[in-house]
């Protein structure tokens, strides 16, 4: 069940929280296929690689390898500077990245630190330790590094993440994103965390562009 302290839209989660949630009901890198949005404060089920609302398809969950080649991190320094709140965002009270959220979110907001590239800090509090939280941080910065317009106008459709190690709280730790393409409406990013030069978390993950609506 997810707590509606972790929403990314206004009625559904954060998806690299969902994903990171889901992941648990295995052992090492897993890859999440989200096929409906997940609900919140809803009993979900986990039956052989599937997560059910009901007679509702959420989600599926395999074993996966994630051997993605990380971009190597800018300093803090850079990586704090850097930070943009996305002002027009469609999501302003996303657990990962929304501009409104009080103390009780991540606050992650990436901004660019190169060609094609976005970064961001983030410190873990008490209350944001475990893998479903690496997860979540994985994922919002995905979006910006599309190269898409506007943090809104994707969704994630599957994030593929391999967690080294949980930062501790206070660990001052920064996550960068970058583009590795478009097919149509897919675009494709890669995600990493750092603490200093240590690489703590490697994600990759599909976002799909709605079609336009006439």
């Amino acid at each position: 069940m997810i707590d509606r302290r972790f929403r990314g839209p206004a009625d559904s989660s954060n998806g690299g929280y969902a994903c990171g949630l889901i992941a648990r009901s295995l052992e090492g890198p897993a890859v999440v296929t989200l096929r409906s949005p997940p609900p919140l404060e809803v009993a979900l089920s986990v039956v052989d690689g599937q997560v059910w609302d009901g007679d509702m398809l959420v989600a599926e969950v395999a074993a996966a390898e994630v051997e993605l080649e990380p971009v190597a991190p800018p300093a803090w320094e850079a990586a704090d500077a850097a930070q943009v709140r996305d002002l027009e965002s469609r999501f302003p009270d996303c657990f990962v990245c929304g501009y409104a959220r009080g103390d009780d979110a991540l606050h992650i907001h990436p901004g660019p630190v190169g060609a094609g590239v976005v970064a961001a800090p983030w410190v873990p509090r008490g209350d944001t330790v475990g893998e479903e939280f690496v997860w979540a941080a994985l994922d919002c910065p995905g979006a910006y590094a599309t190269g898409v317009l506007g943090r809104g106008t994707v969704v994630l459709g599957r994030l593929a993440a391999r967690i080294e190690r949980v930062p501790s709280p206070g660990e001052r730790c920064v996550v960068v994103g970058w583009s590795l393409g478009s097919e149509g409406r897919k675009h494709h990013a890669g995600t990493a965390l750092y603490a200093g030069p240590e690489l703590l978390g490697l994600a990759q993950a599909v976002w799909i562009e709605p079609r336009p609506t006439s």
